[in-house]
């Protein structure tokens, strides 16, 4: 059987092929999913993401199955309970971005029926089709991604810059980031519903 032909920077971790295999690039509407990838990509900022794959099931538990109803209710006992987890990144800024981001995501449920409706809406409801050929001509960041971002921090939301919310853009498949050579880049297309 053939080697499947992958995206350059996946490593031969298996977890990193599992993320890039199943997850990265398809398209997500579920709030709860896109919450979830909003909070893992917070803690990325300035880390490999690697590192967030082997502790995201130590981030889920920490954080109630990324349950931002309950999020958006912490309070002092649990951000000093976060900030004491030795399984997770123990950074206080991001901690605390994270519960602000809660109640923020919260409030734009309210006003738009649901954040998916919301984050979709910049990109019409469809993903962007990119075919880039080597993984250095794929950007980290975006015009569209400045809009998303400068949008969100006017709705108060903290660690939500542009190579940030690109990073999400890409993971939850508002655009289809992987290679023409890759093979997930056909599959991912079909997806859009």
């Amino acid at each position: 059987m053939p080697k499947k032909e992958r995206c350059s920077w996946v490593s031969n971790n298996p977890l990193y092929i599992a993320y890039h295999d199943q997850e990265w690039g398809v398209p997500v509407y579920d709030d709860a999913t896109l919450f979830e990838f909003l909070i893992l990509e917070t803690f990325q900022a300035g880390l490999s993401w690697i590192t967030i794959l082997k502790k995201h099931e130590n981030f889920k538990t920490a954080f109630h199955q990324f349950d931002y109803q309950k999020i958006a209710l912490y309070d002092e006992s649990d951000f000093n309970r976060l900030v004491n987890n030795k399984g997770i990144i123990r950074n206080k800024l991001k901690i605390k971005a994270t519960i602000t981001n809660a109640q923020a995501f919260i409030a734009i449920q309210k006003e738009f029926g649901s954040f998916s409706k919301y984050i979709w809406a910049f990109v019409n409801g469809k993903p962007i089709q990119n075919h880039w050929q080597i993984n250095q001509n794929v950007p980290a960041k975006t015009a569209l991604a400045e809009t998303i971002s400068n949008d969100l921090k006017k709705r108060g939301f903290k660690f939500v810059g542009p190579t940030i919310v690109y990073a999400h853009m890409q993971a939850t498949g508002m655009v289809n980031d992987h290679l023409i050579s890759c093979f997930r880049h056909k599959e991912v297309a079909k997806k859009i519903r």
